[in-house]
């Protein structure tokens, strides 16, 4: 494998972005949800989906994900709660990307949304990127298989060229089931070990 990859693929929240996610939509709530019934209703929520593929603007995200949560904040301040949701790089990512620019081109896949992913431009994190595809932008969100046939074709290689590493195993599936070589990793240094391994680093 170490003669063929070329592009080495990140999913961003969770794999090299500090991203918090249900953790702070807790106390914007009207009243304390279990973990679970949250993850469920977060994880079928019909505008954050729309959102996260670039169909509904950013004001009818808010107009109807406040109403339906119940949430009592006025736009503007949700709007900056929503966007404290990225926090920035995940200790070492930056050095592991500094370590690796040399040798690869470097490429960013996320499942986002226009506010978070202005976040992560105002944070310098997309150019850390050669590339980098937000799910909005693509109109889909993994694990789509298309959205990394749509990656791969704006990348301009070969699908086996591409190694994505993602902290969900969905993702990593459907990746697999399109050429990729993909690992299921939780962080920077879980990356790090990968490509070590695989004799890439």
């Amino acid at each position: 494998m170490a003669d063929r990859v070329s592009v080495l693929l990140f999913d961003l929240g969770g794999v090299l972005v500090d991203f918090s996610g249900l953790d702070d939509i807790q106390p914007l709530l009207p009243a304390r949800m279990a973990p679970d019934a949250l993850a469920r209703k977060w994880g079928t929520c019909p505008h954050s989906l729309a959102y996260g593929a670039g169909a509904i603007t950013t004001d009818q995200f808010i107009e109807r994900f406040t109403r339906d949560w119940g949430i009592t904040l006025a736009p503007e301040a949700f709007l900056d709660a929503w966007q404290d949701w990225v926090r920035g790089w995940l200790p070492s990512a930056r050095e592991l990307l500094d370590d690796l620019r040399p040798r690869y081109r470097l490429a960013a896949l996320s499942n986002s949304n226009a506010a978070h992913w202005a976040r992560l431009d105002a944070l310098g994190v997309l150019d850390a990127f050669d590339m980098a595809l937000g799910s909005q932008d693509a109109g889909r969100r993994k694990p789509d298989p298309a959205i990394f046939d749509d990656m791969v074709a704006r990348l301009g290689v070969e699908p086996a060229s591409v190694l994505f590493f993602d902290d969900s195993a969905a993702n990593v599936a459907a990746a697999r089931t399109r050429g990729l070589h993909a690992t299921l990793v939780d962080g920077p240094d879980a990356v790090r070990t990968d490509l070590v391994d695989r004799g890439l680093l």
